[in-house]
């Protein structure tokens, strides 16, 4: 049991207050609301203690007690979030948006959580009022720019991002979503320059680094891309990813053994990598077709259709498929 201090109840005691006179305008009148503030002050104590199981109970009897309750249903996001309960940390979110479209704090919140769960279209709805509420905060318009992304508007995408880094110039996550955009629409140069300022300020981090190879990958800067790529390995030896755009490098430099090397290594770390599967495929029928070797095409059809397997849409390699299985 934590032991309270006189000043810290004094604290809880002002807050009480505070809330009580905030409460005002709430639909419950008298010792209901009285008593949803105290519970809700309850909440906040448990809520400290870790006590989450408790402090939630409170907290559904002072909403019940009290359904106008903004800050309730506010705090049980909270607890909600830090337990990992996305979908009823976002309810509860989306609840005191509902009752306070004022509350920058919850469309944040909002944004962030929904964000976790992939729900893009809800998170930036979210994130763009909070942008609203407060024009100069940095995460909102990053988490914006960040959703937008994942939704395909890269105008909306680059508009938020741009403002994030006007906020705080020195983010590396701005200039790696800068990066991702400048890609999704193939302007490999200005990628590259983004993706080549987040490792300024981050330092050799392979997420960021494995990005920019991607870039030079789109320059035709396949030497630059292929050492880049080493490096992120050497960093972070159990990422697919780089193995897989490593084994494109050596692709384009024409060593396909070693394109099959790395390619290999790919899907033996992420079995369900299709792109890795699928340039798997490519780089054996090469060698099929050089060396006129039938086991070399058995290897590249059964990566062929490992792809097919995980990624069925692929409309592309489903005639590629059709055409060497003859």
């Amino acid at each position: 049991m934590v032991v309270r201090t006189d000043s810290y109840k004094l604290a809880v005691l002002g807050t009480l207050t505070m809330i009580m006179l905030i409460s005002n305008g709430c639909a419950q009148p008298g010792r209901s609301r009285d008593r949803a503030v105290s519970l809700y002050v309850d909440a906040m104590i448990l809520h400290e203690q870790d006590e989450k199981d408790e402090a939630i109970a409170k907290l559904i009897e002072a909403i019940e007690l009290d359904p106008q309750f903004a800050m309730a249903y506010s705090l049980k996001g909270d607890i909600h979030r830090d337990r990992a309960e996305y979908d009823q940390s976002a309810d509860s979110y989306d609840a005191a948006t509902q009752l306070d479209p004022w509350s920058f704090r919850d469309f944040f919140n909002l944004g962030k959580v929904t964000q976790i769960m992939k729900q893009f279209l809800r998170a930036v709805k979210a994130y763009v009022r909070a942008c609203e509420l407060e024009p100069d905060h940095f995460g909102a318009h990053l988490g914006a720019g960040q959703c937008y992304y994942e939704l395909e508007d890269y105008d909306s995408a680059y508009e938020y991002g741009r403002i994030a880094g006007q906020i705080d110039p020195n983010s590396s996550d701005t200039s790696l979503l800068l990066g991702d955009i400048f890609e999704a629409r193939k302007d490999h140069e200005q990628a590259v320059a983004a993706y080549r300022r987040a490792l300024e300020i981050q330092g050799n981090k392979p997420e960021i680094m494995v990005a920019l190879a991607r870039a030079y990958l789109g320059t035709q800067r396949y030497d630059a891309a292929k050492e880049l790529l080493a490096s992120a390995i050497q960093l972070e030896p159990k990422n697919a990813v780089a193995y897989r755009y490593l084994g494109f490098a050596h692709l384009k430099l024409r060593d396909i053994d070693t394109a099959v090397a790395n390619y290999s290594k790919a899907v033996e770390i992420d079995s369900s990598d299709w792109v890795a599967h699928k340039n798997l495929g490519v780089v054996y029928m090469l060698k099929a077709i050089n060396n006129n070797d039938t086991g070399m095409k058995a290897k590249g059809i059964e990566h062929w259709n490992t792809s097919l397997d995980i990624n069925p849409n692929q409309p592309k390699l489903r005639r590629l498929l059709e055409k060497y299985s003859k």
